[in-house]
């Protein structure tokens, strides 16, 4: 298996309308926050539901608390609110806040997914495509995806590409699966960086360019994602692409050992 994707990719989507203020300066200002927004919702405002949902999410100006997030999230959700329900379709698969139920997690989803939330169709591909509560279908998958890829879902575009590449729920085209990864790399998305850089390195229905294949490991490596460091390192061990530099090479190599990097680990020993 590719060991740029993860079998079930979750991002938890973060929507907070402006009144709780992002970024505070003081744990008073939370919590003054806080009651209004728990004032709202209670009051049934759907809105504040959710936001109070993230807030308990995210230990801001309240305690953290995944199940009260998912009570709030689910108050929402039950009005129709399409971040809510995102939010709570998420919380199921993983068993954050509430007992994992992919069935659950597929209702929940489907539900933002139909309203267009780009996060929720992106999760939604992703139980088709790994078939958790859903019957497999590399074809509803790729459905999905596109819709959130073409809303600019960075992740769908991504994992879009890597069906195109497999003719996986649709032809094989390894031409649009690189116009795919492409999209995703341009919105620092590590994985779809590290996919270029191997594809440009390995010459991968495109002429081998090991000054591309350094770029995009280079992008992917300074988000830390630990492969992009091993093989960043190997580009400088073997001078590919780059001047060889050793000094450069153990530099990596030892930032991907230390995040457990296989590969990495075995390697180290060969750089001076």
């Amino acid at each position: 298996m590719c060991r740029t994707r993860t079998c079930f990719l979750i991002t938890l989507t973060i929507f907070v309308i402006c009144a709780i203020a992002v970024a505070q300066n003081s744990k008073g200002q939370s919590t003054n926050d806080a009651a209004m927004i728990q004032k709202a919702a209670a009051q049934g405002d759907a809105s504040a539901q959710f936001n109070f949902g993230v807030m308990y999410q995210d230990g801001r100006g309240v305690p953290q608390d995944d199940t009260q997030a998912a009570v709030w999230f689910r108050k929402a959700a039950d009005q129709g609110y399409a971040e809510a329900q995102s939010n709570l379709g998420l919380m199921y698969a993983l068993g954050r806040g509430v007992p994992q139920d992919y069935q659950q997690a597929a209702n929940w989803l489907r539900k933002a997914a139909e309203q267009g939330n780009a996060d929720a169709q992106f999760n939604f591909g992703m139980l088709y495509e790994e078939g958790h509560g859903l019957r497999q279908d590399y074809a509803q998958a790729v459905v999905w995806y596109r819709k959130a890829a073409q809303q600019g879902n960075a992740s769908a575009q991504f994992h879009l590409g890597l069906l195109c590449d497999a003719g996986r729920g649709i032809p094989q085209d390894s031409a649009q699966a690189l116009v795919w990864y492409r999209k995703a790399a341009e919105l620092e998305y590590g994985p779809a960086q590290f996919k270029l850089g191997s594809v440009y390195e390995e010459g991968q229905n495109v002429p081998r360019d090991y000054a591309q294949a350094l770029i995009w490991y280079h992008r992917a490596a300074e988000q830390g994602l630990a492969a992009a460091e091993y093989r960043l390192g190997l580009m400088y061990k073997n001078g590919r692409g780059v001047e060889q530099d050793q000094t450069q090479a153990a530099a990596w190599m030892h930032k991907a050992a230390k995040q457990g990097d296989p590969d990495a680990q075995s390697n180290l020993g060969t750089v001076r």
